[in-house]
C-alpha cells in the first residue's frame, strides 16, 4: 500500500509525522509531502520512514497568480508517486488537490481534518465540500467534525473518525522548570491560566476577540480575584504570526482589571510545556471555536481543566467526569467555575486523574495509527467493516465498572499510568 501524505507546513503539523512513522512500522509506503526539506517538524517527517518530497502544495491564498504552477506541482507528484491513496492534513492542500486533479480523479483523497473553524461558516464549509468528487473521503478529529458533514449532506458512509495522536510522554517526574517558577509565584499563589498562542481576531470571520479568548478569561479572572486574592493568573505563549499589537492589548486589558496578578510569560522555548503545565493549580481554555486542543497537556499532566462547550473539546472534557465545561463567551460562568474548583481541590484532582487516564487512550498515536490504517484498508476494499469509533463516554463507563467474576478481566488500549 502507497500513500502520499500531504502538508502545509514543515514547521507544525508534528502530529502527521507520528502518524505516518506508526504508518510505515505497519508496512505502509509513506510518500510525504513538505513545502521545505528544512523546519522544526521537518526531521519527524525524516526520521518516520517516509520518503519525503519538497513540494508545496498548498493553495497560494496570498498570491493567486501562483495556483497555476502549484496545481502543476500537485500533479507531477502525483503521476511520480503513483500512490494508492493520498491523505491531506489541510483544507488549503485538499483544495489544491481536488482542484489539480479534478473531481473524477480515480485516486481516492482523503481529508483528515484537524479542525472545525471552515465548517461553521457557511461559505468556507460549502466551497470545501463542493469541491470533493466520488473518490473523496473524510476523516473528522472528532465527532464534532463528522456532525458537522453529515448534517451539509455527506453520506455517512464518506465519513470517518479518528484522533489525532501523538508519542505521549510517560509518567517521569517534573525535570525541568515550571510555570511556578516562570511567574514568580508566591508559595500560597493558586495559578490559573493556560499555555497558548495568542490568536488576533479574525474579522473575514466575524470574530471580535481572539481565537483562544483570552479576553474572557481575562475577565473572568478579574472577578475571581477580587475574591480569592492569593489567585495568581498566568498566560504562557507567544502572539501568533507577530501579532504584537494584539499581545499588548492583553497585557493592557489584564493590568486594568488585576493589576499585578495577571502575568504574561511570553512564548516558551520548546519542548519543556509539559513541565511547565505542572505549575499550574487549574488550567482554563475557553476558546470560541476548537477541536480537541489545550487540554490534553494539562490532562496529561495531572491538572483540572475547565473548558468551553464548543467543537470536541466536549468529546474530552466530559463535564463533571473529566473536568468542567462552561458556555462560551460567558466571564461570569467562567469565575463562578474557577471559584468551585479553588473551593474543591479534591474534586478537581479526582477529575483530572480521571481525565488522564482517558487522554491517555484517546489520543495514543500506536491507537490511531492502527486506526488510520484500517481506514485505508476499508477505503481501499481490503476490509467489508468501518472501523470502529473511539467513544469517551461509554471508555470512561469501562474503566470505571469492575470485570465480571466470570470472565477475563477486558484492559482498554491504553498506555501505562500510574
Amino acid at each position: 500500500m502507497k500513500v502520499l501524505h500531504v502538508v502545509k507546513t514543515s514547521d507544525g503539523a508534528a502530529w502527521a509525522a507520528k502518524l505516518a512513522r506508526v504508518l510505515c512500522n505497519f508496512g505502509v509506503e509513506v510518500h510525504a509531502a513538505l513545502p521545505r526539506l528544512s523546519g522544526r517538524c521537518a526531521p519527524y517527517w525524516q526520521d518516520s520512514g517516509a520518503i519525503v518530497h519538497e513540494a508545496d502544495l498548498n493553495l497560494p491564498v496570498r498570491d493567486p497568480l501562483q495556483l497555476p504552477k502549484t496545481l502543476a506541482r500537485v500533479r507531477d507528484l502525483v503521476a511520480a508517486v503513483q500512490p494508492d491513496l493520498i491523505h491531506s492534513h489541510f483544507v488549503g492542500t485538499t483544495l489544491a488537490l481536488r482542484w489539480a486533479l479534478g473531481k473524477q480523479h480515480f485516486i481516492p483523497r482523503l481529508y483528515h481534518v484537524a479542525g472545525p473553524l471552515h465548517l461553521e461558516h457557511a461559505l468556507y464549509r460549502n466551497l470545501e465540500i463542493r469541491s470533493a468528487g466520488a473518490a473523496d473521503y473524510w476523516i473528522g478529529s472528532s465527532r464534532c467534525i463528522g456532525e458537522h458533514y453529515r448534517r451539509a449532506g455527506v453520506p455517512a458512509d464518506r465519513v470517518y473518525l479518528s484522533y489525532y495522536g501523538d508519542e505521549l510522554p510517560s509518567n517521569t517526574p517534573p525535570c525541568g522548570i515550571t510555570v511556578r517558577d516562570l511567574a514568580c509565584a508566591r508559595p500560597e499563589d493558586f495559578i490559573v491560566g493556560n499555555i497558548s498562542w495568542m490568536y488576533p481576531p479574525k474579522r473575514f470571520l466575524g470574530q471580535r476577540i481572539g481565537l483562544k479568548a483570552h479576553e474572557d478569561i481575562i475577565a473572568a479572572l478579574g472577578l475571581v480575584i477580587k475574591r480569592h486574592p492569593r489567585v495568581l493568573g498566568v498566560f504562557a505563549g507567544g502572539a501568533w504570526g507577530g501579532a504584537a499589537r494584539y499581545e499588548h492589548r492583553l497585557r493592557k486589558l489584564a493590568h486594568e482589571v488585576a493589576g499585578d496578578r495577571i502575568r504574561f510569560l511570553g512564548e516558551l522555548p520548546y519542548g519543556i510545556a509539559h513541565d511547565a503545565w505542572r505549575g499550574f493549580d487549574l488550567a482554563v481554555h475557553v476558546p470560541i471555536s476548537e477541536n480537541c486542543g489545550g487540554v490534553i497537556e494539562p490532562l496529561l499532566a495531572g491538572i483540572p481543566v475547565i473548558a468551553s462547550r464548543v467543537g470536541g473539546l466536549p468529546e474530552v472534557i466530559v463535564n463533571e467526569k473529566t473536568g468542567w465545561l462552561v458556555p462560551p463567551r460567558d466571564p461570569q460562568a467562567l469565575a463562578a467555575a474557577i471559584s468551585r474548583a479553588i473551593a474543591d481541590p479534591l474534586t478537581g484532582q479526582t477529575l483530572a486523574a480521571r481525565g488522564r487516564n482517558l487522554v491517555r487512550a484517546m489520543f495514543n498515536v500506536q491507537r490511531t495509527g492502527r486506526e488510520v490504517f484500517e481506514i485505508y484498508r476499508h477505503i481501499l476494499g481490503e476490509v467489508s467493516l468501518k472501523p470502529r469509533e473511539f467513544l469517551s463516554g461509554p471508555y470512561l463507563e469501562s474503566i470505571a465498572r469492575p470485570a465480571p467474576e466470570t470472565a477475563l478481566p477486558i484492559r482498554p488500549i491504553v498506555l501505562e499510568t500510574d
